[in-house]
């Protein structure tokens, strides 16, 4: 009789631990597709957990604005209609991040001064991950330069 309790008991334990599984699973893979255009800047500059949480990370407002996506950002302030016009201050092309890293005009100074370090080691364009895992102290001086959304 105690062979057969303990039987049952684990069926019933392994039954309800697959539907809790397989109902977690479910909804975290529902809930990541529903909400990954809200994460994917976020997940491009830091597509692994645990390496973020090895970095020593002193956000700022420019810092945030270029890892999210969210922020002072052209594109982000038009999305939400805040502003008319999307189009960068230096009226080459929209004002995302891409943008603002890689090609603005008005940056220049700046992202020369953070190329100089990196083109060393690496070729220019860097990916916006080895930009926050390797030169982190180079590419935040950079997002602390800048200055988002002047007119």
């Amino acid at each position: 009789m105690h062979q057969h309790t303990y039987i049952y008991t684990h069926i019933i334990h392994t039954y309800i631990h697959t539907h809790i599984r397989t109902y977690i699973h479910t909804h975290i893979r529902t809930y990541i597709h529903t909400h990954i255009r809200t994460y994917i800047h976020t997940y491009i500059f830091f597509p692994n957990i645990e390496d973020r949480l090895k970095l020593r990370i002193n956000p700022t407002p420019n810092f945030t604005a270029i890892v999210t996506g969210h922020g002072n950002i052209k594109t982000y302030l038009h999305k939400f209609k805040i502003i008319e016009n999307p189009t960068c201050p230096c009226n080459k092309e929209d004002q995302t991040v891409d943008h603002t890293i890689y090609s603005c005009k008005l940056h220049e100074q700046e992202r020369d001064r953070m190329k100089a370090s990196i083109i060393k080691p690496e070729h220019w364009p860097v990916s916006k991950h080895k930009l926050v895992q390797k030169y982190y102290n180079n590419f935040k001086q950079f997002t602390d330069n800048i200055v988002l959304n002047k007119e």
